[in-house]
Parts: structure tokens; C-alpha cells; sequence
């Protein structure tokens, strides 16, 4: 493991090796059982135009996007319930939840929505916030797993300067506070630059408070 302390992004908080190699294929043996009984799928902007990534969730909630807009969802677009969060990906959030939170920060609450985005050669997710959720207060964890995805990070308002930084498998990222608003997105993948998945691509898991 080769985390010291976090590299700070614009406010955002890059942990550098948090998870080593047994932590991470640990994860990925969870993201599998996840996606067995929730299918990933391919979700759709409003206008129609279908996403370059695919995702699926754990949890109360889960995220999904078609023409009715961006939103989160008690089940599956199948119907099914989405899987609870595993306990490996809670003690994630326990650990690394509480960083930057200073003074009389709300207290921490558990973690309602994991969302699971794998990208594959091409994929990008463009400049966006994280603000479908009720509570802005509570941070957003996330950890990278498999191919290095480059993480774009700009500001609060559209526009501006942004700074990226390449995100490698087993690193986890927490955006909170004064950040937690920041447009962020992840401009393309190294593919193939890790072994952790046998066919290439990367894989992030959001985790997130809804209500």
C-alpha cells in the first residue's frame, strides 16, 4: 500500500493507493455479484442519446438516467431490488468518509446508493456535479479499480480552469465540503494499462447518501 496522505485536488481529496492488489480483486469479486443481480445497462441522456459507459448500483437506491431525466430508483429498470452494498465496499466508505470534515460538520450518515460504472475502450463521462441527492452535506467516495481513467476536476460554476490527474486501480477519491459541488468527469481511459480486469476497462464505484 502505498497511501501517505491525500494528494488535494481543488479541494477534492486523491488517496493514492488506498486498497492493494488482494483488496482490489476482493472488490471486483463483489462488483461481479452485484452485476449478476443487477445487469449492467447502457443509460440515456434526455434527448436519447445512450450513454458511453455502463452501470448498475448496490443499495436503497440506484442511479439511472433515460428520457424522463437524470434520477435515483428503488429498483432495477428490470424490476428487481438492487443488492445491498457489501460490507468490503461500507468499510470503504468508514474509512475514508470522514476526511476533510472539520468543526461542527453534520454527523456522517451510511451510504444509501453505491453506483457501479464500468468503462470500456472509449468510454468518457463528461463535466458534471453530483447534486441528484438530498443532502449536499454528506460527502461522495469513490474507487477506481482496474484500467488508470484521467479525472477531470473543474469548478463549483461552469467553465473556468480545470486539472486533471490520472487515477489509478485501488485508489479512492472523496469529494466534501467547499468540493462537494465541483463539476468533475473522467476524460478517457489508459486501456489495457491493468491487469485487474481480464478484458480491459475500468471500473468506478460512487457512493453516495440519497435522502
Amino acid at each position: 500500500m502505498k497511501q501517505s496522505g491525500p494528494i488535494n485536488l481543488r479541494g477534492v481529496a486523491v488517496f493514492r493507493g488506498a486498497l492493494d492488489a488482494g483488496a482490489q480483486a476482493a472488490l471486483l469479486d463483489r462488483v461481479r455479484e452485484i452485476a449478476r443481480a443487477a445487469p449492467m445497462f447502457h443509460p440515456e441522456t434526455r434527448r436519447g442519446k445512450r450513454m458511453s459507459v455502463r452501470l448498475t448500483s448496490a443499495g436503497d437506491f440506484g442511479w439511472v438516467s433515460d428520457r424522463r431525466g437524470y434520477r435515483y430508483e428503488p429498483r432495477h429498470p428490470s424490476g428487481v431490488d438492487w443488492p445491498p452494498i457489501p460490507p468490503e465496499v461500507i468499510a470503504i466508505w468508514d474509512r475514508f468518509a470522514a476526511s476533510g470534515r472539520v468543526g461542527e460538520s453534520p454527523t456522517l450518515r451510511a451510504p444509501q446508493c453505491c453506483l457501479v460504472n464500468y468503462y470500456g475502450e472509449g468510454a468518457r463521462m463528461g463535466l458534471h456535479q453530483d447534486r441528484d441527492e438530498a443532502d449536499f452535506a454528506q460527502p461522495v467516495v469513490s474507487v477506481s479499480l482496474g484500467d488508470a481513467g484521467l479525472f477531470r476536476v473543474g469548478n463549483i460554476e461552469r467553465g473556468g480552469k480545470t486539472e486533471s490527474i490520472w487515477l489509478e486501480s485501488g485508489d479512492v477519491v472523496v469529494m466534501s465540503g467547499a468540493a462537494r459541488l465541483v463539476h468533475h468527469g473522467v476524460d478517457r481511459i489508459r486501456f489495457a494499462s491493468s491487469s485487474l480486469l481480464p478484458g480491459g476497462g475500468r471500473i468506478n464505484l460512487t457512493l453516495r447518501v440519497v435522502t
